[in-house]
């Protein structure tokens, strides 16, 4: 395990870029944060969760699969180089293992692994959040993580490559300077998962009526910031761009929000409503992603709770939906 400063953290980043292309949270102009490289804005680690999703770095939100050239010859995509990504959260690690496995099964979506094979994914934690809190630690599902004690960064790496990049080989955490830290992360309540779980049981017990989707739906304005910052949300369209010189094939996210969502060719619409897409946002995180998966694919990010202008994000609407019915 590593100590160092901030001032010495940054260096051994910039040492890095030789070898990666390094993302870490930086201060935009806008004064907001996101993940960018160090010339794109200052470095600005504390302040807990980024406002957008960090697996956006494997999965982004406009995504090139091919060029054609006029006279149709396939254009070859550059070669990417290898990310280093600092900025994950517990919660965001967990995250990530979901979209790897949702990713590789049950075809390898070759896209998101052209980014992520190779990758070397560094969790960041500790005392960061918005005024001083305690991020809890991941304690692995990374390479390696980076925890801030108060006045040092500790690099505790997991993996052979997190090792490789630290000079350590991975050991638990034991240092003295992270009992305040596991200490204050130990006291968190669990009641919001506990919460989520509740909800989950409600909804596969079928003992939410159609009337309260219909309430919540009258709320929704379709702004779809609850997909765009979801880490797990993984829908997407393909569409085609045509330039003067060449034609570009995309993929870009999509929304459950929107009502063309699911519209059928004939026009037939099985989310015509904003009920029933409401319905399906919450469903499939907490009830047919159980059923596929075995587990909850809501990880309690925070995101869509912070982002909603409305008040439905995905705890909120889980609080309202324990208190009525269960």
């Amino acid at each position: 395990m590593r100590r160092l400063t901030e001032a010495e953290l940054l260096r051994w980043l910039r040492g890095l870029e030789d070898r990666f292309e390094v993302l870490l949270p930086v201060l935009l102009v806008d004064g907001s944060r996101a993940l960018g490289r160090l010339d794109e804005g200052a470095p600005a680690l504390a302040g807990g969760r980024l406002p957008r999703k960090p697996t956006e770095a494997f999965f982004p939100q406009h995504d090139p699969v091919l060029t054609a050239a006029l006279d149709g010859a396939i254009l070859a995509m550059p070669a990417a180089r290898p990310l280093f990504v600092l900025g994950f959260t517990a919660a965001d690690l967990a995250c990530l293992e979901f979209i790897d496995r949702f990713f590789a099964a049950p075809f390898r979506d070759d896209l998101y692994y052209r980014r992520r094979a190779g990758a070397v994914v560094a969790g960041l934690t500790g005392a960061l959040g918005p005024a001083g809190e305690i991020l809890p630690p991941a304690g692995g599902n990374c390479d390696l993580e980076v925890i801030a004690t108060g006045d040092a960064f500790l690099l505790d790496p997991y993996t052979p490559a997190g090792q490789s990049l630290t000079g350590e080989v991975g050991v638990p955490a034991a240092a003295p300077e992270l009992r305040p830290v596991q200490s204050a992360a130990a006291a968190l309540s669990d009641e919001p998962q506990r919460l989520l779980q509740r909800a989950s049981e409600l909804i596969r017990a079928d003992r939410v009526p159609d009337a309260f989707w219909a309430e919540i739906g009258t709320r929704c304005i379709a702004c779809t910031a609850c997909n765009l910052v979801c880490p797990t949300c993984t829908c997407y369209g393909v569409q085609d761009w045509s330039y003067p010189d060449r034609t570009e094939r995309s993929r870009m996210w999509d929304s459950c929000q929107l009502e063309g969502f699911m519209r059928e060719a004939s026009g037939h619409n099985p989310l015509g409503s904003e009920a029933l897409r409401t319905r399906r946002r919450i469903h499939h995180k907490l009830a047919a992603d159980v059923e596929r998966w075995g587990h909850l694919t809501c990880y309690l990010c925070g995101r869509c709770d912070a982002a909603c202008p409305t008040g439905i994000g995905i705890q909120a609407i889980a609080r309202e939906l324990v208190a009525r019915y269960g």
